[in-house]
This record gives C-alpha cells, sequence and structure tokens, in this order.
C-alpha cells in the first residue's frame, strides 16, 4: 500500500473511531509498527492529528483561531448553552471562560436573570455589557490573541482571590481517554486555577469537541462536575465517555 493510501486509511478510521492505534494497524495492514509511527508523525506534522501512547486521536477543530472559530458549528453552540443556562441561577456568581461556546451563553442570559459573572475574556465582559441585571467582573493580565482571553501570572493571582458557585469553561478537546483538553499550556493553567475557585466545574462542548483531542490537558474526566453538550445521547463516544467517568447533561 503506497504512503497516501495509508495515510487516507489512518484519518478514516480516526473520522470513524476517534483512536487508532499503531500496532492494529501494522496488523490489518501487514506492515511494521515503525511504518505506521512514521506516518502519524508525518500526519501530527501536519496537523491532522494528534499523537497520543499508542496511537493517534483526531485533532481537534476548536483549537483553531478565534475568527475561524466563530464560525464552527453556531447551531450547536446555541444549543449547548440554552442547556446550560439552568447552570446559571439567580443571585448565583459565575465564571465564564473565554471561547465562542461561552460567549453564546453569555449572549442569551435573560435581561431578567440577576448574577454575578466573572471572567478573564474581554469579548464576553463586551457581551454582557446590555444586561443590566449582571454585575460583570473582568480579570486583567496578559491578552491571550489565539483565543481573546488574559492568562498569565497576574491573571493567576488574580484568580486566586475569586470564590463563585460555578465555573463554566470551554474546551477544545473532550475524549474518553485524553480527558479535557486545550491548544496552549498557558490557558490550560489558567482554566484549572478558575476551576480551583468554584464549587461546581461544568465544561460547554459543542459537538466538533466531542472525540477529538488538543495537546495540552486541562481535567481529567473526574475533575469535572460535569459536560453539556448536544451529542445524542445513544452515540458510541458519549457511552465510552460515561465510562471513563464523564457525566454529560443533558443524561
Amino acid at each position: 500500500m503506497l504512503t497516501v493510501e495509508r495515510h487516507a486509511l489512518i484519518l478514516d478510521r480516526l473520522d470513524r473511531d476517534k483512536r487508532v492505534l499503531a500496532k492494529d494497524l501494522a496488523h490489518e495492514l501487514g506492515t511494521s509498527e515503525d511504518t505506521i509511527r512514521r506516518d502519524l508523525r508525518e500526519l501530527a506534522a501536519q496537523d491532522r492529528l494528534v499523537r497520543v501512547y499508542g496511537g493517534a486521536v483526531p485533532v481537534a477543530a476548536a483549537a483553531s483561531d478565534y475568527r475561524t472559530r466563530t464560525d464552527l458549528e453556531p447551531g450547536s453552540k446555541a444549543r449547548v448553552a440554552a442547556r446550560a443556562l439552568a447552570l446559571v441561577e439567580p443571585g448565583s456568581t459565575v465564571i465564564l471562560d473565554g471561547g465562542t461556546t461561552t460567549l453564546a451563553l453569555a449572549s442569551s442570559l435573560p435581561d431578567t436573570l440577576p448574577c454575578t459573572v466573572i471572567t478573564h475574556s474581554p469579548t464576553i465582559a463586551v457581551a454582557l455589557v446590555a444586561k443590566p441585571l449582571v454585575d460583570v467582573h473582568l480579570i486583567g493580565g496578559r491578552l491571550f490573541r489565539h483565543s481573546v482571553v488574559t492568562c498569565g501570572a497576574a491573571a493567576v493571582e488574580a484568580a486566586a482571590g475569586l470564590s463563585a458557585d460555578v465555573f463554566l469553561a470551554g474546551v477544545t478537546g473532550v475524549h474518553p481517554h485524553e480527558g479535557l483538553t486545550t491548544g496552549d499550556a498557558d490557558e490550560a493553567a489558567m482554566k484549572r486555577a478558575l476551576s480551583a475557585r468554584a464549587g461546581e466545574t461544568y465544561v460547554l462542548a459543542s459537538r466538533e469537541k466531542v472525540g477529538a483531542v488538543s495537546r495540552f490537558r486541562v481535567f481529567t474526566p473526574g475533575q469535572v462536575t460535569g459536560v453539556v453538550s448536544d451529542v445524542p445521547a445513544d452515540s458510541t463516544i458519549v457511552q465510552e465517555l460515561a465510562a471513563a467517568g464523564m457525566r454529560l447533561l443533558p443524561s
């Protein structure tokens, strides 16, 4: 089999199964594991997959730049935001992560809902200006342009003085084996710092993120209260996530 044919088969398997193992592919194709590992390295260099121990998983489409992500699965983001509204109770204090799904949630908050929102996203803070009963607190720090959020030492230090009922987090990958991931180490650290200041942490995941993986782990499955998604409950990936210990809402 030609290299280009193996690459196409590997990507097809990833699209179907959300994970490939080098040893299984080598056995199926009658070639060596070294050949398959070389294929995986080449595809990873092209940002077409993410290598993990023993094989590879799909690259997260949501890891692209902010402008691109704005147009990615808008219907799914709206559905996830609608389902997550129930997590924002009147009078509660909520930490809202940056990202396009959490922005959809911020935009959909009822004008009649009184609450306090803490965020490190200038975009979300601006979206909440039109919400008369929402008290907005913006965390400062170095602006991470890729996701338009503040990160770094100053932002983490500011987060240490906060206290909230719930943290609604955004990630770029939700995977049963690799956990909840994002594409930048500093951003992952900031998410963990915010989670530590909230009583509960829920991850908002539109469908393109479920089954995908980015380079840096934010949480293991057991470190979050739940994942809000619109992926069908009877899908294989949802069953695998549940088996890994992730609680999906709605169940």
